[in-house]
């Protein structure tokens, strides 16, 4: 019985500790560059787009979240927003958007796939789903680059059983 009290605390100091930094209020309109970087290190990809710069820092809960800063020509800040939204899925135009617009618009895939009857291939992205659902979101590109399709659904890493004492486990 003490070994799972022991177990229950870490477990319940943990998850208060991670949602520290996950609540940690962002950075403001008019940071410098050197201000993002000391406080989030260095971003995990950059993108140019025409007079700005967008900074894209990937990760969160199991990486369904990522950020994108809007950088100025006189380096200081524009914005700062969440990008793995279905807002931001919804702007991107079958038929029209490329990888770089995608990029630019939801940063890098968690992962890359190809379905071989279309020649597509398929980017992934985890995410939550109108805020509360672990989801995953697939974008397919043709041979050109060019977006096609997109769906979601559950995230696979979400379903497994570990056997554990109380039987079927999510990983929240």
């Amino acid at each position: 019985m003490k070994r799972f009290a022991a177990c229950f605390f870490m477990l319940i100091l943990t998850l208060g500790l991670s949602g520290c930094a996950a609540f940690s209020p962002p950075p403001e309109p008019g940071a410098s560059e050197d201000e993002i970087i000391s406080r989030y290190g260095n971003p995990t990809a950059i993108y140019p787009d025409g007079d700005t710069v967008l900074w894209e820092y990937a990760g969160g809960y199991w990486s369904q979240q990522t950020w994108m800063a809007k950088i100025n020509k006189n380096h200081r800040l524009i914005s700062w927003e969440e990008v793995r939204t279905d807002a931001r899925f919804a702007t991107l135009v079958i038929g029209k958007s490329t990888k770089t617009d995608v990029l630019k618009t939801v940063g890098q895939p968690t992962e890359t796939s190809r379905i071989h009857l279309n020649n597509y291939e398929v980017w992934s992205y985890r995410y939550l789903q109108d805020g509360v659902w672990d989801a995953m979101m697939h974008l397919m590109f043709d041979e050109q680059g060019i977006f096609r399709k997109m769906e979601t659904g559950l995230d696979p890493a979400d379903d497994y059983d570990d056997g554990g004492i109380f039987g079927r486990m999510r990983r929240r």
